[in-house]
């Protein structure tokens, strides 16, 4: 009997979890990971909304799906049909959405059988919509694939729900830690705990219905905090997602893997446990190998990217389990972008005190093993030069093989989609039909060609 799949998902929540060891309350989430199996070096493709949900969807790289910035500014799926809702139904699966997808501005153009019409994506409404939904599936014969998506932990987070947490909470490690970055801590903490309420009134539906054994539960989110130096970024705190799975497949028993996978991952995987012959697109691996303790690895490298989010920001980046390289490709503005960082607290301390002034690098190498934070770029290091420029190779190879538009130059916006300028403070400022004038684009085909050569 086919197992049914259940795929429940998060906004901008990283691995800040408490199954990462991380001080944030999320007992249902550590009771799915005691219960099955946590991959502590998880990463996203993309670590932008719409691009990461996309690539984990259909299987392929962020370019490749043509979902280059957010579906709610008009950008989508080059493909549809490949989107694993659509594959499964044409397998024999019934297919359901409640709540986020941010892949469609309209969800019905995906493929689902059954959409289910709230008024919001938040836990209030998702939850109870999902435990409805899967008590009726539980009296159908045929397997379902379930898409659960949470609006939680993305901004707006819920106003703290203790004072001990206002007073205590601590940001992030590469935050300054203030009254002020304290208390925007403590929101994310209060919607991380709804999330994980969520989390839970769906698990004990399942239980109710007598569907867990039989149901593959992923936990995922599309990639990390909405903080700055993080979500929008090619660091691990941008690119690092929590990735939890339980059921048939092996997913049992607590386990808790340290190899490098992609959220690419999933669709090859789930098309094992299913019996489903691999598409000729997918580019990521089955995790069943890994999982029955066939490999120790599964990649020797993967790969990350951005190319619009609020505003333009072209970046890439290849990781292996030791070494990051990282580039950006937008030469007329090398610095920060403040549209591409989400309104708080947080933003507002970091913007007074100059953050914006201090330029990315325009490249970026970092050993992980001596270096997780990302705190030392080493890419003038002699020490490390050789290392250096394979990664250099390998990203470029990547680009070429799979069609990355950036090797040509500059990428213009998607026709009918809109975005905010490159100097805008916020993405709340007014966006604007895209011009390459206003984008004021500058192509590196120069440089890229050398790699090449």
């Amino acid at each position: 009997m086919r197992p049914n799949i259940l795929y429940l998902h998060s906004h901008d929540t990283g691995r800040y979890v408490q199954p990462y060891g991380y001080p944030v309350p999320t007992p249902n989430i550590q009771h799915l990971a005691d219960q099955g199996a946590l991959f502590r070096q998880a990463f996203c493709a993309a670590p932008v909304c719409s691009g990461s949900r996309a690539a984990l969807l259909t299987g392929q790289c962020t370019h490749a799906t043509g979902m280059l910035g957010l579906a709610h500014r008009g950008y989508r799926l080059n493909h549809p049909e490949r989107h694993i809702a659509k594959v499964l139904g044409d397998f024999g699966y019934w297919t359901g959405l409640v709540g986020e997808q941010h892949v469609s501005a309209d969800p019905t153009d995906l493929g689902y059988d059954e959409v289910v019409d709230l008024n919001s994506t938040r836990v209030s409404d998702v939850a109870p919509a999902a435990t409805r939904l899967i008590g009726t599936r539980a009296q159908e014969a045929e397997p379902f694939f379930l898409s659960i998506g949470f609006f939680e932990t993305h901004r707006e987070f819920f106003e703290p729900s203790s004072i001990r947490d206002v007073l205590y909470s601590r940001p992030p490690e590469n935050i300054l830690d203030n009254a002020q970055t304290r208390r925007d801590m403590a929101s994310f903490r209060a919607s991380a705990r709804a999330l994980d309420q969520g989390v839970g009134t769906v698990l004990n539906a399942l239980e109710e219905n007598g569907l867990a054994d039989s149901t593959l539960v992923f936990l995922t989110t599309d990639h990390g905090l909405a903080f700055p130096d993080a979500k929008c970024t090619m660091y691990d705190r941008g690119i690092g997602v929590m990735l939890l799975m339980r059921g048939p497949g092996g997913f049992e028993r607590g386990r808790v893997y340290d190899a490098q996978v992609s959220h690419l991952d999933l669709y090859p995987t789930i098309c094992d446990v299913v019996g489903l012959e691999h598409p000729s697109w997918l580019e990521g691996k089955s995790l069943l190998p890994l999982v029955r303790g066939d490999v120790t690895e599964v990649h020797e490298e993967i790969f990350a990217e951005v190319t619009y989010h609020a505003a333009y920001e072209p970046q890439r980046a290849v990781r292996t389990p030791r070494y990051k390289y990282m580039r950006r490709y937008d030469d007329q503005h090398p610095g920060k972008v403040r549209a591409n960082l989400d309104d708080s607290l947080t933003k507002d301390v970091l913007l007074e005190a100059g953050w914006a002034d201090v330029d990315p690098p325009w490249e970026a190498l970092f050993d992980l093993w001596l270096d997780p934070s990302e705190g030392t770029n080493r890419i003038d290091d002699p020490s490390v030069a050789a290392v250096a420029e394979d990664l250099r190779k390998r990203l470029h190879q990547w680009m070429v093989q799979t069609g990355d538009p950036l090797i040509d130059g500059p990428v213009p916006p998607a026709e009918g989609t809109v975005l905010n300028a490159v100097d805008q403070v916020s993405a709340s400022d007014p966006t604007t039909p895209p011009t390459i004038r206003s984008l004021t684009l500058s192509g590196r085909t120069r440089n890229l060609n050398e790699v090449e050569e």
